[in-house]
């Protein structure tokens, strides 16, 4: 089922996509230019991203809840996660050094936001939901923000990691924080993100009467996958000390496994089964 947009939530969109590319392209120019030239000052990308936030959350008041019932249809939920995910890499940047993950997830903002205005559709969420349905829903959102936050985290570390063991650390490597820190930003993410991901598999568990009926199952057995993954980094992490390159594959081995069971299957379902 198909939503109609009106001309006011495109350009809202059109907007809030643009803001979340110059905040994006601010943070990247201020990353890549050396500390001895003039560059873009720090809360500047932060503080458009803010507003590409703001103007997001007025386009999801329009889209995202349909008649009282909340639209999950594939692109709808791309966007409301893009949407948390920016909101918890930029209000954290504001005490803590993450701004640098804002190169790929800003821009990656603006494009759900233009998909979810494109391709409009309709999958509700009644009302009448089950409460635990719907805390299902709001855990496993907050899951698998944090643990997106990671796997970007993890590939700028490794960047720098690379840069770091070939003796080059010049470049937009110097503007990042020192690896240790990057680190244990990195587990910090993972942990709250693994928490949260057994949260949900729980109120998953809770409610779900029949998980092979519902088309479910895949979904089920990939997040549980992921939730393991991530479980045992924890482990290798405080057991043997894991970290760098080791720490690296299992995050983002991890968070591919975890795309594919939120979105991947979501959208076997929506985009090519339905159609």
């Amino acid at each position: 089922m198909r939503l109609s947009l009106s001309m006011n939530a495109s350009l809202i969109a059109l907007f809030a996509a643009l803001l979340y590319l110059a905040g994006g392209f601010s943070t990247g120019l201020r990353l890549f230019t050396p500390r001895d030239k003039r560059r873009p000052p720090r809360y500047l990308g932060i503080a458009l991203g803010l507003a590409g936030v703001a103007l997001h959350t007025v386009l999801l008041s329009q889209t995202l809840v349909v008649d009282g019932a909340l639209n999950l249809s594939f692109f709808s939920a791309m966007s409301l996660s893009a949407w948390l995910i920016a909101l918890l890499l930029l209000l954290t940047a504001l005490s803590r050094p993450i701004e640098n993950l804002g190169i790929l997830l800003l821009p990656a903002a603006a494009i759900s936001v233009a998909l979810s205005v494109r391709y409009p559709a309709v999958h509700l969420l009644e009302p009448t939901a089950p409460t635990w349905l719907k805390m299902h829903v709001l855990v496993s959102l907050l899951a698998y923000s944090l643990l997106t936050l990671a796997a970007v985290q993890a590939v700028l570390l490794a960047v720098q990691d690379a840069k770091l063991h070939r003796h080059h650390p010049g470049g937009f490597v110097r503007a990042l924080p020192p690896l240790q820190t990057m680190e244990r930003l990195l587990f910090e993410m993972i942990s709250l993100g693994f928490v949260l991901l057994g949260a949900a598999l729980l109120t998953g568990f809770i409610f779900l009467d029949d998980m092979f009926a519902q088309h479910l199952a895949h979904k089920t057995i990939l997040s549980i996958l992921s939730w393991l993954v991530f479980g045992v980094l924890l482990w290798g992490r405080y057991q043997f000390g894991w970290r760098g390159r080791t720490a690296i594959r299992w995050t983002l081995a991890g968070f591919v496994v975890l795309a594919l069971a939120y979105f991947g299957s979501k959208a076997a379902l929506e985009l090519i089964i339905n159609n």
